[in-house]
């Protein structure tokens, strides 16, 4: 989802409007190969981003592709072996890809599969233990795969960790405050972080940590201005759902997505601080339901919808570059 680092006192006092004290570059790089969507899942494994399935306004996708970093070319892979869906969540442990949940524009999934690179191929493992639901959040801590919230129905915050060696699910402790669908999760130094997210079309206010150690979820700073001091005066537009988180260099950057109308604004979030400081907002179209990721310390954003459009561009993203209008 860093070369330059703020020091504290810097991130305690937000940023003017003027476009000179932001810091962060957006650049076009490698349109996706595959037809333009939004709400796709994608992962990592070596040197290869993985982005499956997604939908437009008319179509459901079931493909997958993977991107390459050293040629920074996209190749079609073996389909998904089951419906097509959109709004799933997606991870990697180890050398496998894994893709479950989501929605077949009638029911809400809980299948779940393995992909394998080497060999090319998918195999269905143990099925979700949760509800089916779909605009969940996935990530990975410690070699298990963690699934959490989403919708079935009702919003949710319940918790379940997938154990690739015994392929089963085991529940563990709920995240705390409001149940949820379609937030920001992310990752750094084995902590997970689920930020905002959409209860009854009400984008939230708030961020928790997991860790995986205690089994225990932790409060953060809440995200819109709310204390007397002056650090969290801009955050008002922080809180978004469907959008997208960026890890590089130890720190998540928070872009696009929606909060009543699209958001472009980008957020840097600090873990040792617990602190956000503005960057440069996406400079592509605003878009929601996009897809992110990251490779060698590199960023990128790619497809996602606005209104009835839907993306196939990509960007990359520079967080302690300047913004250069001409590199888009």
């Amino acid at each position: 989802m860093i070369i330059i680092s703020f020091l504290i006192t810097q991130g305690c006092v937000k940023s003017s409007s003027d476009s000179s004290d932001v810091i962060g570059n957006w650049s076009r790089s490698s349109d996706f190969d595959g037809n333009a969507r939004s709400e796709a899942v994608s992962f990592v494994i070596g040197d290869f981003a993985y982005l499956a399935t997604g939908t437009t306004d008319r179509d459901r996708f079931k493909d997958l592709w993977a991107f390459s970093l050293a040629r920074q070319y996209w190749s079609q892979q073996a389909d998904l072996p089951a419906v097509a869906r959109n709004s799933a969540v997606a991870f990697a442990i180890g050398a496998k890809g894994y893709v479950g949940t989501g929605y077949d524009g009638s029911n809400y999934l809980k299948d779940f599969w393995e992909y394998d690179p080497s060999a090319n191929i998918w195999t269905q493992k143990a099925d979700f233990s949760g509800t089916a639901r779909y605009d969940a959040v996935g990530f990975t801590i410690n070699n298990e795969g963690y699934i959490s919230c989403g919708f079935d129905g009702n919003y949710l915050k319940d918790l379940w960790q997938y154990d690739p060696a015994a392929n089963e699910w085991i529940e563990k402790a709920s995240i705390g405050g409001t149940k949820r669908s379609a937030a920001s999760a992310f990752v750094i130094a084995d902590k997970a972080y689920v930020v905002s997210g959409n209860n009854n079309g009400s984008a939230l206010n708030d961020l928790w940590m997991y860790d995986p150690g205690s089994d225990t979820w932790t409060a953060k700073r809440p995200l819109t201005n709310v204390s007397t001091d002056t650090y969290d005066d801009n955050y008002s537009n922080i809180p978004r759902y469907n959008g997208v988180a960026i890890v590089m260099g130890g720190f998540a950057y928070l872009t696009t997505g929606e909060n009543g109308s699209i958001i472009s604004d980008t957020w840097q979030y600090d873990p040792t601080t617990d602190l956000w400081t503005s960057k440069t907002a996406f400079e592509g179209t605003a878009r929601t339901g996009a897809t992110a990721f990251t490779l060698g310390d590199r960023g990128f954003l790619l497809t996602g919808r606005s209104g009835s459009l839907s993306f196939d561009n990509c960007y990359e993203w520079h967080p302690a570059d300047v913004k250069n209008d001409n590199d888009n």
